[in-house]
């Protein structure tokens, strides 16, 4: 979870297909959902009646409806949390919310249950047990938001499939410092923990497509059986069977080898990529980030040859009291007038089997609003995780544009392929 940046909503169709052949009852085998974007002015989210709201800003976000009779919700989607979550309370500040005073089918769980008990080992604070004796959680983020409240159990509803017992937290307390979390009404957790939404829905695997171009993309839950999707490259989620106190053992952890630069390898040791022995340096995929954070000795030694490289192609905007979103303070002088960015050298993640790639639009981004004399300001989309507080290297999605991104529980593995996501929803004939 980080800043909000801008506000993008994609429409979504769902389509499904096919019996289930997984051992859970009444899953289908796949749940399309063909996304479209239009800008809309800041806090009108549509609603129409069977799509699903989606937009990504620092964040990507799905709309649907929880409870009997339904009330519709708004929700951040996010590949490195566990537990979905909903406001519960509504306040001034925060208009939108779920009432479960209002749902017939809303049962809180009891801190006595073996979903307190045991299904929630693997959240970052331990539950506890509240004057009601009800499951009690709370949930700290890295943009240093949390929230508070009982977990409880309800039906979602994506598209026309029903969840009944979907396990989540109803949340009556909530800190953040921003305003446009206010604008969701809670986060879906869809890591590899055993409360995760995409491990309730009891799909083995889920992908997503998010296109840089116009925002268009695809969010498929099941198997993707495209003939115009190229073979998808793996590589192997780490498994960490032993708890530690600053690794998350169950998000989307991948383990990265190194780092090129327009083809040239960062001289580090691999011994910088990999955990320590207390889990700190863990390399996540996480679409609850906007954009990629590093340890600091790989982000310095990136900075220094991104700098090396682009000498006399861009201005570097010399202010050292100005670091974008507390991380990034590697940031160019764009002359306003100026329609086309120079041809930059592409930034490339060595992953353990597989590479990506990052070149064009989403290596630099334009500081809204900000303007020096007649130039606008762009930043490197690469940030230090260190002066955020986070041990750890986080792959965010405005990085994984324009890639056909797959989460496979099943296989534990994360596969990727290059595809042009609005091409891709165009192919499937579902643009809306």
């Amino acid at each position: 979870m980080a800043t909000s940046l801008r506000l993008l909503v994609l429409n979504i169709i769902i389509i499904i297909t096919s019996v289930s052949t997984c051992s859970c009852k009444n899953t289908p085998s796949s749940l399309l959902l063909p996304l479209k974007t239009k800008f809309i002015p800041s806090g009108s989210l549509p609603k129409p009646p069977n799509k699903l709201s989606f937009h990504h800003n620092v964040s990507l976000t799905v709309s649907l409806t929880v409870g009997s009779p339904p009330q519709q919700v708004t929700m951040v989607l996010d590949t490195g949390s566990e537990l979905s979550w909903l406001h519960c309370k509504k306040t001034p500040n925060r208009p939108l919310t779920f009432n479960p005073l209002s749902s017939v089918s809303y049962t809180p769980i009891p801190c006595s249950s073996p979903t307190c008990r045991i299904r929630t080992r693997d959240f970052t604070s331990p539950v506890s047990c509240d004057p009601k004796k009800l499951c009690h959680a709370t949930l700290s983020y890295a943009d240093a938001s949390s929230v508070e409240g009982n977990l409880a159990a309800d039906t979602f509803r994506v598209g026309s499939l029903d969840q009944p017992r979907t396990v989540f937290g109803c949340m009556d307390t909530y800190s953040s410092s921003n305003p446009e979390d206010s604008k969701t009404t809670g986060l879906m957790g869809m890591n590899r923990g055993t409360l995760s939404f995409v491990t309730q829905m009891g799909f083995p695997k889920f992908s997503y497509c998010i296109s840089g171009r116009d925002a268009s993309g695809i969010l498929l839950f099941g198997e993707a059986k495209f003939s115009w999707l190229q073979p998808l490259n793996y590589t192997p989620l780490v498994q960490m069977s032993t708890p530690l106190p600053y690794y998350n053992r169950v998000a989307y952890t991948v383990q990265l080898e190194g780092m090129k630069v327009a083809g040239r390898v960062l001289p580090l040791p691999k011994s910088v990529y990999v955990p320590d022995h207390t889990g700190a340096g863990q390399t996540m995929v996480d679409s609850g980030t906007q954009f990629t954070f590093l340890l600091g000795p790989v982000y310095t030694a990136l900075k220094m040859e991104y700098l090396r490289q682009t000498k006399g192609v861009l201005r570097v905007y010399e202010d050292p009291n100005f670091v974008f979103q507390g991380a990034m303070d590697l940031c160019y002088r764009v002359e306003s007038s100026r329609k086309i960015i120079p041809v930059l050298p592409t930034v490339s993640f060595m992953f353990r089997g597989v590479e990506m790639s990052v070149s064009g639009e989403r290596l630099l981004y334009r500081v809204p609003g900000m303007r020096v004399g007649n130039d606008e300001i762009h930043c490197l989309t690469f940030g230090n995780s260190e002066l955020l507080g986070m041990e750890a290297y986080i792959i965010g999605h405005h990085h994984q544009q324009n890639l056909w991104m797959e989460f496979d529980l099943e296989k534990s593995r994360v596969g990727l392929a290059e595809v042009r996501c609005d091409l891709a929803s165009q192919r499937l004939g579902l643009n809306v």
